[in-house]
């Protein structure tokens, strides 16, 4: 349907007349192809919603069709006219005659479906001309940063494909197969996710699959940090997937370091000072290593959650995307400062949610315990210490404690429980799996954990290669 143009004044070099794109031919054909056939409703529900219909009256007929098809009356054109005479609507969407215009306006009631993707293909037209309008409005507000400009532009138009982008129906003979193959590979041994590293922890939850939001969290000096480095460095270096860290704490340079000494077995306190001939050996083949994979660190301190989404959507379509890290949860910018601090929480959560299963990528954030974790007798971290723990608790498809008992002992005590150097992995909550305690072995001077094994407690297994140093040692 050709669109009318003429000229006004314009804002920003752009003119705002132009009348958005639609097609009435489109609309009326499917609400009156529903009222001849009202088990055509179920077929056009499914492509379109009330608001992709351009004119008011018509979202108003089609609310009031799908309302009737919830119901046990179904679609009758008598009821449907004395609904709307009830709420008041009747007149406003042109009255009877309307309603028999719209019934007489359709040849052919099979064309329905064809004439829904019609006024759906417009809607969205119409959500992209609305977005890039609100763009452009907030481009000329000097409140908001020109990187959080972008960053909201881009989401607004990743969700318009992500709100129309639904899971696909499939029938039970379709579905089997993919379990079966599934339940196979497990079998197997073989990952439906990406590995962490650790044997162990892997068996447990499988590693980390696509679309899912895993939070690690900790008590402060727990190690949630280094263990998340420990998780990235094993994807990107040892499975080469694209991994994207977002460290809102710590400079990208300390991060660095920090994956450096743990690859190469470097004290941290030794790079304080010049390196050993052995240390800088190490220490240059860790680098190297390390400048092979494909590991992307960004270390700004104030992103939002549509800053990180839109980060990793470009590195997705540039490289690909096996997994995303962030350090941490409370550090991530709200939209709102205004809004209370669990709503802002939770809209981060669920967001993030969102985000994991837009890129199909699991999402590994980082998140702090409140003190109720160090007042337990046992000081074993629990899902009610997670702070603001019912949203994240909500939203989260599993969750993760980092636990050290030593870390509550001195020397003496650890030594005669044999609790030195001796962590834990609490996998407190997961939607698709069992719950239970995985243990590791935490090397401090590297800042890295490393399997545990069982058939000697002061012996350390290396899982990323080599067999570390035994506890006394360090």
């Amino acid at each position: 349907m050709a669109k009318k143009t003429t000229r006004q004044p314009e804002k920003g070099g752009a003119a705002f007349d132009r009348q958005p794109p639609y097609n009435l031919e489109a609309e009326r054909g499917v609400l009156g192809a529903i009222l001849l056939d009202p088990r055509l409703c179920d077929d056009v529900a499914v492509i379109v919603s009330p608001n992709d219909f351009y004119l008011e009256r018509h979202r108003r007929v089609y609310r009031r069709l799908l309302a009737m098809t919830a119901s046990s009356s179904g679609i009758d054109l008598t009821l449907l006219v004395e609904e709307l005479r009830a709420s008041g609507e009747l007149v406003e969407i042109g009255g009877e005659a309307y309603l028999a215009e719209l019934m007489t306006s359709v040849q052919v009631t099979a064309h329905a479906v064809h004439y829904a993707k019609i006024v759906q293909q417009n809607a969205i037209r119409r959500q992209v001309i609305e977005a890039c309008e609100k763009s452009l409005e907030e481009a000329y507000s000097p409140e908001i940063q020109p990187k959080e400009l972008v960053a909201r532009a881009e989401e607004k138009i990743f969700s318009i494909n992500e709100n129309r982008l639904g899971g696909e129906t499939m029938s039970m003979n379709e579905l089997i197969p993919l379990v079966q193959e599934l339940v196979e590979k497990r079998e197997e041994g073989v990952l439906d996710g990406v590995s962490t590293g650790f044997v162990d922890l892997d068996r447990m939850i499988g590693g980390l699959h696509g679309s899912e939001l895993i939070i690690l969290a900790a008590r402060p000096s727990m190690g949630k940090t280094a263990l998340a480095a420990n998780i990235a460095d094993q994807v990107a270096v040892e499975q080469r997937e694209p991994t994207l860290f977002f460290s809102l704490e710590m400079a990208k340079t300390e991060l660095a370091l920090r994956f450096i000494c743990a690859r190469g077995r470097i004290p941290g306190d030794h790079m304080r000072g010049s390196l050993s001939r052995s240390n800088q050996d190490k220490f240059n083949l860790a680098a190297s290593q390390l400048v092979a994979s494909p590991l992307y660190i960004d270390d700004s301190p104030s992103r939002t959650v549509a800053e990180i989404g839109a980060i990793a959507r470009r590195l997705k379509r540039q490289v690909g995307l096996g997994l995303i890290v962030i350090d941490y949860l409370g550090l991530i910018e709200p939209d709102n400062p205004l809004d209370p601090r669990q709503e802002q929480v939770a809209k981060r959560a669920r967001r993030l949610k969102g985000l994991a299963r837009e890129l199909n990528a699991p999402v590994l954030c980082l998140a702090q315990l409140n003190r109720m974790a160090e007042q337990t007798k046992d000081n074993r971290p629990r899902l009610s210490h997670l702070r603001e723990s019912g949203a994240i608790e909500q939203d989260a498809d599993v969750v993760m404690f980092v636990h050290r008992e030593e870390y509550y002992l001195t020397k003496e005590q650890a030594e005669e429980k044999h609790l030195q150097g001796v962590a834990e992995v609490i996998v407190a909550k997961q939607r698709n799996g069992p719950v239970g305690d995985v243990k590791l072995a935490w090397l401090s001077r590297y800042t890295l954990f490393c399997g545990y094994s069982n058939s000697d407690p002061d012996e350390y297994v290396d899982d990323f290669g080599d067999y570390a140093e035994e506890s006394e040692t360090y």
